[in-house]
C-alpha cells in the first residue's frame, strides 16, 4: 500500500477509532492542545521565515474568513443561538495547514498558501479571544477578563509555533532540516487529534436527550452548506487573483481540529457538531477535486 492510500484510509479510520471507543479518547481529552501545538510546529518548519511573503490576496481571504464566520452568527443568533456558533466556527477558524499539501496536488502556489495558512492562524489568536468574550463565554467573568484568560490560552497555542520554528531554523539549523524533511509526522499528530476530538465529541453526544437530535442533524447540514459556500467562495476571489486553487483551499479547508476543541472549550460543546461534520464534508469535497484534477489535468483556472 502507498504513502498516499495510507493517509487516505487514515483520517476516516482515525474518526473511526475515535466514535467507536469514545469512552477511552475522551479520558484524553486534555491532549488536543498539545497535539495541536506540535502539529502546527512540525507544518512551520516547512516554511523558511525568508518565504513568508503576505500580499492583497492574503488580506483579503483574511477579511473573508473572519467577516463570513462573524456575519454567519449575527444573522443566525436570531434563529438559534446555538446553530449561530456551530456555523461560527465552520468558518472563522483558520486553514488547515495540510491545505497547502492538497493544494499542491491540485496545481495551487504552495508559498500562497503557506503565507496565508501563517496569517491565518495569526489574525484568530488575535480575533477568537474577543469575539468568545462578546458572545458569552466565561460569563461569570468580566468581558477585559475573559478577553485576557483566552487571549492567555489561544495565543501560546497558535502563534508560539512559529517562533518556535523560526529560532530552530536560526540556532539549530540540522534540526530545523530533519523536521521539515518528516513533515509525515504533523499529519499522523493530526490523525490523532482528530481520534480524540471525535471521541469526545460522541461522549458528548450520547449524553444529550433525545430531543437534540433535531438540532444535531441541522449543525451537520449547516457545516454542509458553509463548506460548498466557502470552497465556491474561495475560488472565485482565487481567479481573481491567478490561483483560483489556492483561494478555494485557503477559504474551504479548515483546521476542524481547532475548531472542535474551541468549540468545545468556550462555546455549548454541542455547536461542535458543525465542525466535527465539516470534517467529512471537507474531506468528501478534496476527493472528488483530486479526482476531477487527475481525471482531466486541470489545476489553477
Amino acid at each position: 500500500m502507498s504513502h498516499q492510500q495510507r493517509r487516505t484510509i487514515a483520517l476516516p479510520l482515525a474518526m473511526l477509532i475515535g466514535a467507536v471507543f469514545h469512552g477511552f479518547f475522551n479520558k484524553l481529552s486534555f491532549l488536543p492542545p498539545y497535539l495541536i501545538f506540535a502539529m502546527l510546529f512540525v507544518t512551520y518548519c516547512r516554511v523558511s521565515a525568508g518565504q513568508v511573503r503576505f500580499r492583497t490576496f492574503h488580506w483579503v481571504l483574511l477579511a473573508v474568513q473572519m467577516s463570513l464566520g462573524i456575519l454567519l452568527y449575527l444573522v443566525l443568533c436570531r434563529v438559534n443561538p446555538l446553530l449561530a456558533q456551530g456555523a461560527m466556527m465552520c468558518s472563522f477558524v483558520p486553514t488547515a495547514m495540510a491545505a497547502t499539501t492538497i493544494g499542491g496536488m491540485l496545481g495551487a502556489d504552495v508559498a500562497t498558501m503557506a503565507s496565508f495558512c501563517l496569517m491565518s492562524n495569526m489574525g484568530v489568536a488575535v480575533a477568537a479571544p474577543v469575539l468568545f468574550a462578546a458572545i458569552g463565554a466565561n460569563p461569570e467573568l468580566s468581558f477585559l477578563q475573559s478577553v485576557g484568560i483566552i487571549l492567555w490560552k489561544v495565543v501560546p497555542l497558535l502563534i508560539l509555533p512559529f517562533v518556535c520554528a523560526v529560532l530552530l531554523e536560526r540556532f539549530a539549523p540540522r534540526w530545523h532540516k530533519a523536521v521539515r524533511d518528516r513533515q509525515i509526522i504533523s499529519f499522523w499528530i493530526w490523525a490523532a487529534s482528530l481520534t480524540v476530538v471525535l471521541g469526545r465529541t460522541v461522549e458528548f453526544l450520547l449524553a444529550q436527550p433525545k430531543e437534540n437530535y433535531t438540532v444535531e442533524v441541522l449543525l451537520a447540514a449547516v457545516a454542509l452548506v458553509i463548506c460548498l459556500l466557502q470552497f465556491t467562495l474561495g475560488r472565485y476571489i482565487g481567479r481573481r487573483f491567478g490561483d483560483t486553487v489556492a483561494g478555494g483551499q485557503s477559504i474551504g479547508q479548515k483546521n476542524t481540529v481547532l475548531a472542535i476543541w474551541m468549540a468545545q472549550t468556550w462555546l455549548d460543546p454541542l455547536s461542535s457538531v458543525a465542525p466535527a461534520a465539516y470534517v467529512i464534508w471537507q474531506n468528501i469535497v478534496n476527493s472528488w477535486q483530486l479526482w476531477r484534477y487527475k481525471g482531466d489535468g486541470r489545476g489553477r483556472s
